[in-house]
């Protein structure tokens, strides 16, 4: 009972959210906005989890704690990433230039609003369920690790890549270098190692099991639906990018090959 009250609220929750970006969207004249809600609605549901939850307490703070430290550097970094630029090219061809409140709420919003609820899962199971077992504390630690892993990547990757960009001398060029240089997306993979992390601290029984499909849809989404894949396709026939996947993997890191003669 307490996981569908806990359920029950983080939809709402998210709904609220989504619903503010979706009128805020409307009077600045651009939706990539939601790209800043993608934080702050997962922080949202972990908040609401933490309060509402009957579980575990010191895992329903520490999910807590990870996950707004994640969500909340994630909308801060992706507000000033938007402020002052257009509408996103992506969402102009998603919504095939039809701004009407009705399409843009179907295939943006509520599209992003169930993704976030769904991903979340683990989050609200983990706050209704006991302590974890002695027998998963090393998947708990695991678990930090991954998240730590993740967000550092994400973190100096985005930094990384803004001082690339702010230097006039880099203009045209492919950012290959730092982390970029390990993977051609250390952003998207360090979204991934998080969420992947998150789960694994949420695990405390074996009805835990069930939510993996959770981190399975946000690694799809960062890999193929609005992540690297999406990315590439817009940046194929740029010089020297395909030289550029030719020595660097696509997701997963692995130490850079040289560059040839």
């Amino acid at each position: 009972m307490n996981f569908v009250v806990v359920s029950a609220a983080s939809f709402v929750a998210v709904a609220v959210v989504h619903t503010v970006t979706f009128l805020v969207g409307r009077v600045i004249g651009r939706y990539n906005v939601v790209d800043v809600s993608w934080g702050i609605g997962f922080t949202a549901i972990a908040a609401v989890a933490a309060v509402l939850g009957s579980g575990d307490v010191f895992r329903r703070i520490l999910l807590l704690v990870l996950t707004a430290l994640w969500g909340l550097r994630l909308a801060w970094h992706l507000f000033r990433k938007t402020k002052g630029n257009g509408e996103d090219p992506r969402y102009r061809r998603l919504l095939n230039d039809d701004f009407s409140a009705g399409h843009v709420i179907r295939r943006i919003f509520l599209v992003q609003s169930a993704a976030t609820w769904f991903i979340a899962l683990p989050i609200q199971l983990s706050a209704t369920l006991g302590p974890t077992p002695s027998l998963l504390l090393a998947a708990m630690a695991v678990g930090v690790v991954g998240w730590a892993v993740g967000i550092t990547f994400e973190a100096v990757g985005d930094h990384q890549l803004k001082a690339f960009k702010a230097d006039l001398a880099n203009e045209g060029a492919i950012m290959d270098r730092g982390l970029w240089a390990w993977t051609r997306h250390p952003n998207y993979f360090g979204d991934a190692a998080v969420w992947w992390g998150l789960w694994l601290i949420s695990v405390a029984e074996w009805s835990s099991l069930a939510t993996v499909l959770s981190p399975v849809l946000m690694t799809y989404f960062l890999v193929y639906a609005t992540g690297g894949r999406l990315t590439e396709k817009h940046m194929m026939g740029r010089p020297g990018f395909e030289e550029y996947c030719s020595r660097t993997p696509f997701f997963l890191p692995r130490p850079p090959k040289k560059r040839p003669a």
